[in-house]
């Protein structure tokens, strides 16, 4: 497994990131099968492993927490906060009032005194954000976290939050985690050339786009009923994304290679991006995925990967995971 720099920071972590969403209740419910799957992911070089407050409510925390005593100084620990986690408001979001207590229950679950990259899960349009970087700047300080960074947070909002870090005197966000795949490629257009400008480190999740580049049949995916939006192919952008898998997986076999395998090489082929997270439910999901590890994709792969999907496009734009206020409330739109 090979290592890159995690931007600026000079951590180094595995090119593979493991993504622990999937366990816990959302996902795979034996604890000690997800202990062995992160043991099995550690022993084959990945370093890096990616959890969030908001999995299946604390519930992955719990798990990651288990598998890494007696291995935590060899691993870049990150997790998220922001969504909610409890029925009251203030139990959740951007401010400092919930970021000081959000930091205390991760690093309880987690049975650690440190967590390497905190993150912030989406933009909190209520929040300034010189009130979120003053309270992580604190954390910093104070030793509990390493290196803070985003998730899914457009390109104008890096900006503005790198230029309040450097006016107030704060520390930077460091890294962003967007999603990124062969059928959700906006980010390239903007997010990416900012995350290289200020130095950002990129850990890109959702490479295999819920499944659609897995090479499984999505029709019996009990994903289909959950998020119709997204594999509904009555609406016609999910129609060209089937499209899109038809012809990917077209230039997959004639590589000689899985079409996952394609869509990981893809993802990493990027200059912008550090890290790929991978998030598996079982051994076996593992396993297919660590064998594409290392692989490489030639210019004319990578061009028919353009002509099929071209730059900076997203397919559909429910696979964004984030739309700002502005366009999903009318009467911000409206006198």
């Amino acid at each position: 497994m090979q290592r890159r720099i995690l931007g600026g920071t000079g951590i180094s972590v595995s090119e593979f990131a493991l993504g622990a969403m999937m366990f816990g209740a959302w996902g795979n419910t034996d604890h000690d099968d997800c202990v062995r799957i992160i043991h099995r992911a550690l022993d084959a070089g990945i370093n890096l492993v990616d959890t969030a407050d908001v999995y299946a409510g604390g519930e992955s925390e719990e798990i990651v927490g288990k598998a890494l005593k007696g291995r935590r100084e060899d691993v870049v620990l990150a997790t998220k906060f922001f969504n909610p986690m409890g029925p009251d408001a203030n139990h959740g979001g951007n401010s400092r009032r919930w970021i000081v207590r959000a930091v205390e229950d991760s690093l309880r679950r987690l049975g650690t005194d440190h967590i390497d990259v905190y993150q912030v899960h989406r933009p909190d349009p209520a929040t300034d954000i010189d009130e979120t970087l003053s309270a992580l700047s604190d954390l910093v300080r104070s030793g509990k976290v390493r290196a803070i960074g985003t998730s899914t947070f457009p390109a104008e909002q890096l900006v503005e939050a790198q230029w309040t870090a450097e006016r107030r005197g704060h520390v930077r966000f460091r890294t962003e985690q967007p999603p990124y795949s062969m059928l959700a490629r906006g980010i390239e257009g903007s997010v990416l050339p900012t995350a290289q400008k200020y130095g950002m480190g990129v850990l890109t999740w959702g490479p295999l786009s819920a499944g659609w580049l897995s090479g499984r049949d999505l029709s019996a995916s009990s994903r289909a009923g959950l998020e119709s939006q997204k594999f509904d192919l009555s609406i016609p952008e999910n129609a060209r994304k089937a499209e899109a898998v038809t012809a990917l997986s077209k230039v997959a076999a004639e590589a000689g290679l899985t079409l996952p395998h394609l869509a990981t090489a893809f993802v990493r082929s990027h200059p912008a991006v550090t890290s790929v997270i991978i998030g598996p439910r079982t051994h076996d999901q593992l396993e297919s995925l660590l064998e594409g590890a290392g692989t490489t994709l030639d210019a004319a792969t990578l061009d028919r990967i353009d002509a099929i999907v071209p730059p900076g496009t997203d397919l559909n734009r429910a696979d964004l995971y984030y739309l700002p206020p502005s366009l999903t409330e009318p009467s911000l739109r409206r006198r």
